[in-house]
C-alpha cells in the first residue's frame, strides 16, 4: 500500500465486507463498538447512513487537496458529490456480458438490455445480483416503462409487482450473485451465459483472462463508489483517516488508479491524465464506461430515491426470492 509505505506508523488493516455497510454501522452503533474507521460505500447507502447520524458530514474544500489549477475540490468532483457525507472516488457501471462461443444461439450477439429476459433467442443460465437495485429498473425497462418513468412506477406496489413478475420470467433460469467477482468465474466456468457486474470485473475478464466474453454497454447503470467517514471516531484514528483520504482523492492518485481496473476517476481533472494499463499497455479510455462509444444508451442509478426505499425493497425481494 503507496500510503504505507509513505506512513510507517500507519496499519490499514481491511475488511470485505463493506457491501453490508448500513447494517454493520447500524450493529456498530447499537453495540457501542465502531470498529471501521474508513467505509467504501455507494451514494444511496452514503446518503442513508447520513440521513441516520452513522456517518460524518465532511467540507470537501477544507479535507481534500484542490485540482493542480488551484479549482477547488467541490467544483472538481462536482455532480459526484450527491451527499454531504460521501467522499466519491471512482465512476464505473453495472452492466451485463456474455459468452461469444453459445452453439445454441446461432451466431447471434445480444445487442440490447432486454434480450436478457429472451430465454427463445439466448438461451441459458443468467446471473443476476441478488438484491433489487437495477434489476427492478432493468425489469420494468424491458416490459416497457420508459426510462424517465421508471421511478415513478417503482414508488408503486403496483410497479413493484410488475417488476418481479417480469423477473419472474427468467427467474428459473438465474444464479444469484453476491460478490462481484462470481459472475466473472461463472462465465468462465460456463456455468451461465450471460450476467451482470461491474464494468471492471468485465475488463479484467476479457483483456486479461482473456476470456470470450463480450460486455453488452446497453443500459449500463452508472454509479459512483466512495468513502464515508463514521461518527464518534476518536481524534487520533479520525486525523489518520483524513490523510488516508486527502492522498487517495487527490488528482494523480485518481488517475493513476485506472491504470489497473477500467473505473474512471470520479474528478474532472484526473480524467486527461488516464493513461495505459500497468501491465497490458493498452490505452484504457476506450474502455471506460463514459467513454461515447460505451455511453450510448445509459441509465442513470436515482441514489436519493433508493435511500428511501431501499428497506422496505430489500425485504419484498428477498420475500421474492424465498417464494
Amino acid at each position: 500500500n503507496p500510503y504505507m509505505e509513505l506512513n510507517p506508523d500507519i496499519n490499514i488493516i481491511h475488511d470485505e465486507s463493506s457491501y453490508e455497510a448500513v447494517a454493520k454501522l447500524r450493529a456498530m452503533r447499537e453495540a457501542g463498538n465502531l470498529t471501521w474507521d474508513l467505509v467504501d460505500a455507494v451514494p444511496s447507502d452514503a446518503i442513508r447512513l447520513c440521513d441516520e447520524g452513522l456517518a460524518m458530514e465532511v467540507d470537501v474544500d477544507e479535507i481534500l487537496d484542490p485540482a493542480p489549477d488551484g479549482t477547488p475540490a467541490s467544483e472538481d468532483f462536482g455532480a459526484s458529490l450527491v451527499s454531504e457525507c460521501f467522499i466519491p472516488q471512482i465512476v464505473y457501471s453495472t452492466t451485463f456480458g456474455f459468452r461469444t462461443d453459445v452453439e445454441s444461439w446461432n451466431g447471434n450477439e445480444p445487442d440490447d438490455v432486454c434480450d436478457v429476459f429472451d430465454l427463445e433467442a439466448f438461451p441459458g443460465k443468467r446471473s443476476l445480483e441478488k438484491r433489487p437495485i437495477n434489476n427492478l429498473e432493468w425489469a420494468l425497462l424491458c416490459d416497457g416503462v420508459a426510462k424517465e418513468d421508471i421511478y415513478d412506477v417503482l414508488e408503486t406496489e403496483e410497479g413493484q409487482n410488475r417488476a418481479l413478475a417480469k423477473l419472474d420470467t427468467i427467474k428459473d433460469e438465474v444464479i444469484w450473485w453476491s460478490a462481484g467477482a462470481d459472475t466473472p468465474q461463472w462465465l468462465a466456468d460456463g456455468e451461465v451465459v450471460f450476467g451482470s457486474t461491474y464494468n471492471g470485473r468485465f475488463f479484467a475478464l476479457i483483456e486479461e483472462a482473456k476470456q470470450p466474453v463480450k460486455i453488452l454497454w446497453d443500459a449500463q447503470v452508472f454509479e459512483y463508489d466512495g468513502w464515508i467517514i463514521p461518527t464518534g471516531l476518536p481524534e487520533d484514528r479520525l486525523e489518520a483517516v483524513l490523510g488516508l483520504v486527502r492522498f487517495a482523492t487527490d488528482t494523480q492518485r485518481l488517475a493513476d488508479q485506472a491504470k489497473y481496473i477500467s473505473y474512471g476517476p470520479a474528478r474532472t481533472s484526473s480524467n486527461a491524465l488516464v493513461g495505459e494499463h500497468a501491465t497490458l499497455g493498452i490505452d484504457m479510455a476506450p474502455h471506460m464506461p463514459g467513454h461515447p462509444d460505451n455511453a450510448y444508451n445509459v441509465f442513470y442509478f436515482n441514489y436519493d430515491w433508493w435511500a428511501d426505499y431501499r428497506d422496505d425493497l430489500d425485504a419484498k425481494f428477498q420475500a421474492w426470492l424465498a417464494n
